[in-house]
């Protein structure tokens, strides 16, 4: 079945108040490329101006809370971000499962939550670079998407997101065949989980997209669009990829 491309991108520990002017003209090109959905994900700090500055983009937080209150000091709940203008928020981000040890489990709580709290969720999963090379990647993403995503999840709140851990602001990308694979086994997963709501799920590829393969790897069957990081940065650089989607 046809589905809306999503260009989302995540500027992750980047950003300031002066830096919100490059979201002017990914605002402006995503007006101009009404076929397609464009969503930024920025830092806590930078939500709220965001959404007050260019009210008819996308704008979401990169992680959340799995609780709605209480003494977790130093964390943001989902009732908080969309207090704040956010629309979505992404979960289970390789980052956060590397960096602060966050597993599926977390990524499953942090999507309920986000859910319950009337945002739009993407929720990530993809391997390391030695758990490929151990001819393991489609297992590993198998299991990160069973243990993750809610029984409940269906196309008008949940998009899931694959990107391969090895590949994420290295300049590698797995070839077309690669993620046509992965994509294959991640939507087959969906469908075990929740059935024909799998269907109308989104499934985005992460890591290393650009202007320059954004077309081809947009192409490939089963990828709903891109999740973005270092390119999200700058107009000059995002919004290319958002043109690459709108030809297609």
């Amino acid at each position: 079945m046809a589905r809306r491309k999503l260009v989302a991108g995540n500027w992750k520990m980047n950003g300031s108040r002066a830096a919100l002017a490059e979201l002017d003209a990914v605002a402006a090109a995503a007006q101009a490329a009404p076929g397609i959905d464009v969503a930024m994900a920025v830092p806590f700090t930078l939500i709220a101006p965001a959404a007050e500055r260019v009210p008819s983009l996308s704008i979401g937080a990169e992680d959340v809370h799995e609780r709605d209150s209480g003494a977790h000091t130093g964390c943001v709940s989902a009732g908080m971000v969309k207090e704040a203008g956010a629309r979505f928020t992404i979960v289970g981000h390789s980052e956060r499962r590397a960096d602060q040890g966050e597993t599926s489990q977390d990524a499953w709580a942090k999507a309920a939550a986000a859910h319950r709290n009337g945002l739009q969720v993407i929720l990530c999963c993809g391997e390391t670079e030695a758990e490929r090379n151990a001819g393991r990647a489609e297992r590993v993403v198998q299991a990160q998407i069973e243990k993750s995503v809610p029984d409940n999840a269906d196309g008008s709140w949940f998009t899931l997101a694959y990107e391969p851990r090895w590949a994420i602001g290295t300049g590698q990308t797995p070839t077309v065949e690669e993620i046509a694979s992965i994509h294959a086994i991640a939507r087959a997963k969906l469908r075990m989980l929740i059935g024909d709501a799998a269907d109308e799920v989104r499934i985005l590829y992460g890591g290393s997209v650009t202007g320059d393969n954004a077309a081809t790897l947009l192409a490939v069957e089963n990828v709903d669009g891109a999740l973005v990081g270092g390119a999200s940065l700058t107009a000059a650089k995002f919004v290319p990829i958002i043109e690459a989607a709108a030809r297609l």
